[in-house]
């Protein structure tokens, strides 16, 4: 498989798993599930780079990340996501309650992109929404779906730095891509620069 992409489109396989952070500062997740109906996703990355001029040149250039935002345009927010991210809380007979006190849960945030050889996956490590808006219109010659938009931004793991890691399929890593959605992906080792 010595062939790699040259474009990419499509998006699909979209799935979170909750952060837990244990006492002593380690975090851990719990296992992914999926967000069927991935419409469209929009990050642009954050942070700035802070120039520094001595000698009449540029002589030094920091620069800061600060991970992604941007929005998830999905068909439908199941009723998961708004339980074990967003903290609703779900009664006997199926009702769904959002409260004041409902405490919205980071997450790893995991994806894949389609191209023309195979596919790429993503995951971001931190990341957290915003309640997500409502929205509906009535129905006239033709029913188009309405669909739930998610603010999202991610940022680094607390306890590693790590912001983002993407995998494309290889012929020496096709057991990790193959498990990518089953657990949250560590990398194997710290890739050298």
């Amino acid at each position: 498989m010595a062939e790699k992409n040259k474009v990419k489109f499509g998006l699909s396989n979209v799935h979170v798993a909750k952060m837990i952070k244990g006492e002593d500062g380690v975090i851990t997740y719990d296992t992914p599930f999926k967000i069927p109906g991935a419409v469209n996703l929009s990050l642009d990355a954050e942070g700035d780079n802070e120039p520094f001029y001595a000698d009449n040149i540029k002589f030094f250039e920091s620069f800061a990340n600060n991970g992604y935002s941007g929005e998830l345009e999905i068909a439908k927010i199941p009723d998961e996501f708004l339980k074990e991210i967003l903290g609703q809380k779900i009664d006997s007979i199926g009702g769904v309650l959002e409260n004041i006190n409902d405490k919205i849960t980071p997450f790893a945030f995991m994806y894949q992109i389609e191209g023309d050889v195979t596919g790429t996956r993503f995951c971001y490590y931190n990341a957290t929404v915003s309640r997500p808006s409502t929205e509906a219109s009535t129905t006239e010659d033709t029913k188009t779906p309405n669909t739930d938009t998610l603010s999202i931004t991610t940022s680094a793991r607390e306890d590693t730095g790590d912001v983002r890691y993407k995998l494309a399929l290889s012929d020496t890593n096709k057991t990790e891509y193959n498990a990518f959605f089953t657990t949250v992906p560590e990398p194997k080792d710290k890739a050298s620069v």
